[in-house]
């Protein structure tokens, strides 16, 4: 059932993700038109502020809905940039529309990336002093403009390089201080410097420009230098122990980065020793931030690239296609046309040897091979690219040895993170065609345990991200290599991915190595039955764990090469996993897997995992026991089906190993403590799986040790553990504990059942819960002759006898699930005997105490714990009436089928949305029944109110859809009283939707009724003869104060109250006195207050005790109630006319609203019988006590 449930919300949340993907395809740029008047509306809408948002958070919704797609911003890329350029260029433009233009032009660069857009950006000779002007008037500490800046920067960068000598730009004109302006050149060194120590994304740009700046012929011949010094001192003064220091130091690296990768090897190899020797010293590796760490491996990888000239290694492995169209042509071409090729001119081998390695090559591969044991993935992945480019430069010896120190790392002394740093060096130089055929032999066993890394670190694991990363390594492998050159190791690799495409715990590596697996059936063709396999399991179908498990897992197994190789994983891996969840997966999988190869699981699995099952190890024991038991049931079925025993397929020492599993856990007291409650699961599983084979135990001392476990399990305070050994009592009393003509052993019958229902006495509760839930799984012949005691003694468990009973809600929800169960085990029978079924001697006092449990509200610190009493007394009253209609209708009667009804339209009427929908579905599923149900009242307006085809799709849970309904039946006098008694605890509930829907629609009906004064005085008459059932219970009074506030505010009863001789104002006022009397609830108070000011509306006998009863609150010992009172009275006197006398009204307001109502109440008493005086109301008198004898 777990597994059902897993597998539902794994489907719900994939066809989720799928839609969600399905919504961000476009097949073009529709948008575009309203970007482009969004744009055109800038000037004009800067000043105010919210059209300012909503424009801009519509162009950000707009792109951000293309970064998946952002090549189809590319048609109109160049349109929409000229018309931001336009207004920015404009003369006279305020700075805040500037600064919208910017933020436009970066949500555009965020999208497309600033490589596409400053291609497109203009770069004029007149465009370089308004750059440099519009930077200049920047604030760089402005954090609310940084958009501006960075656009800015990227401009710069472009712009700078205009082909015309720098030196031509610059003028003699002087400023208006009288100072000559500095050339173009500093001027716009000076603002990269700027830039290069500011916190935010302009720091990236700032270090671009540099780079792109000092590529220009003039400009590196005069600061490149200077440039270079500045930075390598920044880099030796920066203190990285502050944000400053480290901001400093990420804009110098990220800028000596840039000019080793854009500049000229030869304008910058003179810098490199420095720049790499400055690098060490710095010793970046021991800095606690991951951006300079990255940045430090990227400069030192193209310090690499810079020692070593550009060349094409000549001893790379090059594939002869690696087009996937070409390689499916080829294959039906002779091998010698698709041969791969590998070009040694003696040309090229004399370069080979004459070429010069220079020394800090040796420190560069070093920090990058550290780079790949870094904890961070980005370093590491910089570090892995680096890897790659630089060995490509590199002779064939040398690359070799860097091979293998990459496979060096690849040690059980190192961490997770070398693992990964190196799988993705090894796709790196794959890709490449670094790796050669040569190496394959060490490099794919490596590659194969890294598919299966996993390191257990405490309570959990590592090594999902190698086992990703291994995923990857076998994609370039598919792309890089000739099947001829990895043909051998196929199989293996094709085990390996299918294996972790289906079984791995994490969904990222199963669709990584679903991805990896199709990557090589497409450019390998020789991985076997690969389509096939594709076909199923592709990347959608591995998303659902559970699925992958049990379905998937089954497909696959069916080709014989991957069958021992799912069996083996499962046995040996997954079964001693630390996450209890994969372990009860893989016994599962493997109960499914055993009929793909009965003779390999009997002769070799379960051999070898019966020793385990008492070993020392936790979770190896737990799996084992799982697993022995999953696969021995898969062997009993497999066997029966083709005509054998048990004992035909597992050798007898077999048996006897699974039969003594139990005892010696037993013995060895590890039903306790840390693991205990694995334990018993696990032994409850193996108990239920043995009995369903029919395991020859039958008379054996291990059955009574099996009902002793089981027993102890039932009083476990744990309820998966109850759960587990409930499961197993009907496979274990039907195989154990029953003759063969399916009859019960009297003994064992007789002493089962006695100690059962004696346990549902116990005075604790989890008790009572485990008992229960285990009779109700009692087998038929267990309860034959004996159903009476039982059904007595469940009764008396659902029922709250005493004080005590009143706080196990949990243990009478039990008692009646159990007795559903048994409803349906026994049936329904009309002259059966009512030992043995129900009957009709029977039936009617089962039908009581459902009765009796619908009516369960019991309270306490959970909440209305009674609503699990109820829903489980409406399941059972559910199957008892379907059960029944099926035999003979007729034991069903009018009574019956009328307080079922009330019962349920009430609890479909109340504030909990889980039994609101239980409600709703069973009242539809009765009403609806087939045969029907008979004496159902007033079913024909029923129909009308709920017919079927609007009805079907209902949620019952949500209170907009029901409650419109539910009023409706208001207006049938049968359903009256329940449906309003239910709306009274959600129209004064708490919940704020809840309260508003189910209000909205009690006020509608009542307002649809204005015309008709008789049925408004019928619902008067139900309402005053609720408040008075449920005189004083808080559950029900307390909203109907709430509920009666709602309704007289808003006139629902003006209609029967413009008659002065109406008592329903009268009772009303009387019946909230009694509630409140001697009450100290100070929100039952506060409700109170409303309904009393509301009462003033009405007649003046009416309004004359609602004033009495105000002016007693006015002097409560409560100062809340004191002071909530006078606003009240206040708000009337304001509100409703003829509350008091015209002439003292200005009087009565000032007092109301001028008195402090903290103050002491002997001090406000005099106030309140001036109000008094002034209302012409008697004033309020304290009642003597009564004198003491003597």
């Amino acid at each position: 059932m777990a597994a059902e449930t897993e597998m539902e919300a794994d489907e719900q949340e994939r066809q989720n993700l799928d839609a969600l993907g399905e919504g961000l395809i476009h097949e073009e740029f529709k948008e575009a038109d309203e970007v482009s008047n969004i744009i055109s509306t800038l000037k004009d809408i800067y000043t105010d502020q919210i059209a300012v948002e909503m424009a801009l958070e519509r162009f950000t919704v707009i792109m951000d809905s293309y970064q998946e797609q952002p090549h189809l911003l590319d048609p109109h890329l160049e349109k929409l940039l000229g018309q931001l350029i336009e207004i920015v260029r404009e003369s006279a433009v305020p700075m805040p529309v500037i600064h919208l233009v910017f933020k436009c032009l970066y949500l555009i660069t965020k999208v497309r990336g600033y490589k596409v857009i400053v291609r497109l950006m203009p770069h004029e000779v007149a465009d370089v002093e308004p750059v440099l002007a519009l930077l200049a008037q920047q604030n760089p500490m402005d954090h609310e403009t940084w958009e501006t800046r960075y656009v800015l920067m990227i401009w710069l960068s472009i712009v700078c390089m205009i082909p015309f000598d720098m030196v031509r730009l610059d003028s003699n004109i002087k400023t208006a201080t009288g100072e000559v302006k500095k050339p173009i050149m500093d001027r716009i060194l000076d603002v990269v410097k700027i830039y290069l120590n500011v916190n935010d994304k302009a720091l990236d740009a700032a270090a671009y420009c540099a780079a792109r700046f000092m590529t220009r012929p003039d400009v590196k011949k005069k600061k490149l230098p200077e440039l270079m010094d500045w930075l390598v001192q920044g880099l030796v003064k920066a203190d990285t122990s502050k944000m400053q220091g480290v901001t400093a130091m990420r804009g110098e690296l990220a800028t000596l980065a840039a000019i080793f990768k854009h500049g000229k090897r030869e304008d910058v190899i003179d810098f490199a020793p420095i720049v790499l020797e400055k690098l060490g010293e710095c010793n970046l590796r021991e800095v606690n931030n991951t951006i300079l760490r990255k940045l430090a491996i990227k400069i030192v990888q193209r310090l690499g690239l810079t020692f070593l000239k550009f060349r094409v290694a000549a001893w790379r492995y090059q594939r002869g296609s690696r087009s996937l169209a070409e390689n499916l042509a080829l294959k039906g071409l002779t091998p010698a046309v698709a041969k791969p090729t590998m070009v040694h001119t003696k040309l090229e081998d004399d370069e080979e040897e004459e070429f010069d390695i220079p020394d800090e090559m040796e420190e560069v591969i070093e920090q990058l091979l550290n780079g790949l044991k870094d904890k961070d993935t980005i370093v590491r992945w910089s570090a892995a690219k680096g890897v790659g480019r630089v060995t490509g430069r590199l002779p064939q010896e040398l690359a070799d040895e860097v091979v293998g120190s990459v496979l060096e790392l690849f040690s059980l002394r190192e961490s997770d993170a070398a693992w990964h740093g190196g799988c993705l060096a090894l796709a790196e130089l794959g890709r490449r065609g670094l790796l050669l055929p040569e190496r394959l032999s060490a490099v794919v066993p490596i590659v194969l345990k890294a598919l299966a890394y996993d390191e257990k670190k405490g309570d959990f694991s590592v090594g999902a991200h190698v086992r990703d990363a291994a995923c990857y390594v076998c994609w370039a492998f598919a792309r890089a290599y000739d099947p001829e050159e990895i043909k051998i190791y196929v199989n293996n690799i094709a085990c390996s991915l299918v294996i972790a495409s289906v079984f791995d715990r994490e969904v990222n590596v199963r669709r990584a190595a679903s991805a990896a697996f199709q990557e090589n059936v497409g450019r390998q063709c020789t991985f076997p039955h690969g389509i096939d396999i594709l076909t199923t399991a592709d990347y959608h179908a591995v998303g659902n764990r559970t699925y992958c498990y049990l379905e998937l897992s089954v497909f696959v197994a069916q080709f014989p090469e991957y069958t021992k190789a799912l069996i083996d994983h499962l046995a040996q891996v997954k079964v001693n996993r630390w996450d209890s969840v994969i372990r009860e997966l893989a016994a599962q999988a493997l109960y499914k897997l055993t009929p793909c190869s009965p003779e390999y699981m009997a002769n070799t699995i379960l051999p070898a995992l019966l020793p385990q099952t008492t070993g020392i190890d936790l979770n190896t024991r737990h799996g084992t026991i799982l697993a022995v038991a999953h696969i021995t049931q898969g062997l009993a079925e497999w066997a029966q089906e083709n005509g054998k025993k048990i004992t035909d397929v597992v050798d007898p020492s077999i048996i006897d190993g699974l039969k003594n599993i139990a005892k010696t856990l037993q013995d060895a007291k590890l039903f306790r403590g840390l693991g205990g409650e694995l334990m018993r699961r696990a032994v409850s599983c193996l108990i239920e799986k043995l009995s369903i084979a029919k395991m020859p135990y039958h008379n054996d001392t291990i059955i009574d040790c099996w009902q002793e476990i089981i027993d102890d399990c039932l009083r476990h305070i744990e309820p998966s553990i109850q759960a587990a050994a409930t499961s197993a009592i009907p496979a274990f009393f039907s195989e154990y504990h029953s003759l063969p003509d399916g009859s019960p052993k009297p003994e064992f019958q007789e002493k089962i059942l006695t100690r059962y229902l004696e346990e549902l006495k116990s005075i604790v509760e989890i008790t009572r819960m485990g008992f229960s839930q285990a009779i109700g799984q009692f087998p038929k012949f267990m309860l034959q002759g004996k159903l009476k005691p039982v059904l007595q003694s469940l009764n008396h468990a659902a029922t709250v006898m005493t004080d005590k009973d009143k706080t196990f809600a949990e243990a009478r929800k039990e008692a009646l699930n159990a007795m559903t169960c048994i409803f349906h085990t026994v049936g329904v029978e009309t002259d059966g005997s009512p030992h043995s079924v129900i009957c009709k001697e029977n039936i009617h006092e089962q039908f009581d105490i459902l009765f009796v449990a619908m009516g369960d509200y019991t309270l306490d610190s959970r909440g209305d714990v009674g609503a699990w009493v109820r829903e489980a007394a409406m399941c059972a009253l559910c199957e008892l009436i379907t059960l029944t209609v099926k035999v003979n209708p007729t034991l069903i009667t009018a009574e019956i089928t009328k307080h079922l009804f009330c019962c349920l339209v009430q609890q479909a009427s109340e504030k909990i949305d889980r039994t609101r929908a239980l409600a709703g579905e069973t009242f539809m599923k009765l009403l609806y029944h087939s045969p029907e149900i008979p004496n159902i009242p007033h079913k024909e307006e029923l129909l009308q109110i709920f017919p079927w085809e609007e009805i079907k799709g209902l949620n019952w849970a949500v209170p907009s859809d029901t409650f419109p309904r539910l009023t409706k039946l208001l207006s049938v006098p049968v359903y009256c009283y329940s449906v309003l008694l239910g709306m009274t605890v959600s129209v004064g509930g708490l919940t704020e939707s809840l309260v508003k829907h189910s209000g909205t629609s009690l006020i509608g009906y009542l307002k649809s009724l204005s015309n008709d004064a008789g049925a408004v005085q019928n619902f008067a008459d139900v309402l005053i003869k609720i408040f008075k059932d449920y005189q004083k219970v808080d559950r029900v009074s307390l909203p109907m104060l709430k509920m009666l506030d709602q309704l007289l505010t808003n006139g629902c009863f003006q209609v029967i109250c413009e008659d002065e001789s109406n008592t329903f104002p009268m009772d009303l006022l009387t019946l909230c006195k009694q509630e409140i009397s001697r009450s100290g609830a100070v929100q039952k108070l506060l409700a109170s207050i409303d309904i009393f000011c509301t009462l003033l509306q009405f007649s003046s006998e009416t309004k004359k005790k609602a004033l009495i009863q105000l002016m007693v609150f006015l002097c409560h010992r409560y100062p809340i109630i004191r002071k909530t009172t006078a606003n009240k009275v206040y708000e009337a006197l304001v509100t409703y006319e003829e509350v008091g006398p015209d002439e003292n009204l200005d009087e009565l307001l000032t007092l109301l609203s001028e008195t402090s109502w903290d103050d002491e109440v002997e001090k406000l008493r005099p106030m309140r019988n001036q109000l008094c005086s002034l209302f012409n109301v008697p004033p309020p008198v304290m009642k003597k006590q009564p004198m003491k004898e003597s």
